[in-house]
């Protein structure tokens, strides 16, 4: 690990700071537009467009990427980035908002594509799963720490949006000033929703699921919080646990997933996260309730995200694990549009805890349909299945393709340990 940071260090620096502006940009719209009076529905409109136009991205970037190359559609994006966000305060109407949102989505996609391309290009056989999990931790550690952030007084109004937008265009000068030259950009065509479902209903469907839990935590987890009746400090606390359940969780689970049916582990991590949604929504009047539920909500369903492209994997020829991981990314991208969408209207329908209430909902199909799953297929030698990679719901085609490669270069290796044997 200490060779990674020596050697990547600039390029995690620099996510570090994007990601501390990208989660105080997302905590602070949910918090700025209940001040505003925008209600719960107009706001999960407004909270769907990032995921919109993250998704579109995920299609449209390499595209850009090979007409013009890393450096342009880096600096090209992040500046995009920069404007949107001091432009929120000037025009406090949700259609601008929902269109800025969907803008900024689209550029962190773009950007994030670059920044890993860059990481990846840095990485060799023996780091790539260390620079994987160093990337994991950097984006969940910026995105915990711009909750603290939340609390800096602004009394102009415009400090909080200004703050995100220094954030990102310094991060900016870290990565270029380090980066090193970028193989050509080549991108994985996805699987078909039909051959994806074929082979791993479970990860196709969680994944869907999944979507709209991670877009109820990032999107709607301020707006809950804000109508909710909650501080701002402990709007800012109760966000981060959401993130910290995520970073302490991934590894203890990714652990238990190679020594076990993954089904298994899938139906009682997604049960917890019902089971913990459920508390919530009986003692939302308690705020150390709601941080302890935000704190395994967040610890079970990002590690689910692993899990399930894990199981898939377990199905695959080594060949086919890109495609797939692609196409799970998709399905997961529509899922996080409509998440925020059905929670706000949700809480419109009955109240705040209606947020809990669908994030309940979600969690337990999952886990029922992980129980039926295993009615209806054997499980897998856990000798033959493949490695666990940590990634993050946030991931982009290329992070996917990261963790791809590292779970196919340990099982080549398992194989030629077994063949010398």
């Amino acid at each position: 690990m200490i060779d990674v940071i020596r050697n990547s260090w600039a390029l995690l620096l620099g996510m570090l700071l994007l990601m501390l502006g990208n989660g105080l940009q997302g905590s602070l719209l949910g918090v700025r537009g209940a001040e505003a009076g925008f209600s719960a529905p107009v706001m999960s409109m407004v909270m769907s467009g990032y995921f919109a136009g993250f998704l579109f991205a995920s299609r449209m970037v390499p595209n850009m990427i090979r007409r013009v190359g890393h450096v342009r559609v880096f600096a090209a994006l992040g500046s995009f980035v920069s404007a949107v966000l001091i432009m929120f305060p000037t025009f406090q109407d949700p259609i601008a908002w929902t269109l800025g949102r969907c803008v900024i989505g689209f550029c962190f996609c773009g950007v994030y594509v670059t920044a890993e391309s860059w990481l990846n290009n840095a990485a060799t056989n023996e780091t790539r799963g260390q620079t994987l999990s160093a990337y994991m931790i950097v984006q969940m550690l910026g995105i915990i720490l711009a909750q603290a952030l939340l609390v800096v007084p602004d009394a102009s109004g415009y400090l909080l949006f200004i703050i995100p937008s220094v954030l990102v265009s310094i991060s900016f000068a870290p990565i270029l000033l380090s980066i090193t030259p970028t193989p050509a950009f080549e991108a994985t065509k996805p699987m078909t929703l039909r051959e994806l479902y074929d082979v791993s209903p479970l990860g196709m469907v969680g994944m869907f699921l999944l979507g709209g839990i991670f877009a109820a935590q990032f999107g709607m987890g301020a707006v809950y919080a804000t109508q909710a009746g909650l501080e701002l400090g402990q709007i800012s606390i109760f966000i981060a646990s959401f993130y910290v359940g995520a970073l302490l969780f991934q590894y203890p689970l990714g652990r238990m997933s190679d020594r076990m049916d993954r089904r298994w582990l899938i139906m009682i991590v997604a049960g917890l996260g019902a089971g913990a949604a459920a508390i919530a929504t009986v003692m939302g009047g308690y705020f150390w309730a709601l941080c302890v539920s935000a704190f395994i909500i967040g610890g079970t369903s990002n590690p689910l995200y692993s899990l399930l492209i894990a199981y898939t994997n377990d199905f695959l020829n080594t060949d086919d694990m890109a495609s797939a991981s692609a196409g799970l990314l998709f399905v997961n991208g529509v899922g996080a549009i409509t998440g925020p969408l059905v929670i706000g209207y949700a809480m419109q329908i009955v109240g705040p805890p209606g947020f809990f209430v669908l994030i309940m909902a979600l969690m337990a199909a999952i886990s029922l349909y992980a129980l039926f799953r295993m009615t209806q297929r054997a499980s897998p030698n856990v000798g033959d299945t493949s490695v666990y990679a940590p990634i993050s719901p946030s991931a982009t085609p290329v992070a996917m393709e990261v963790a791809q490669e590292y779970a196919i270069e340990v099982a080549e290796e398992a194989e030629n340990e077994e063949e010398q044997t």
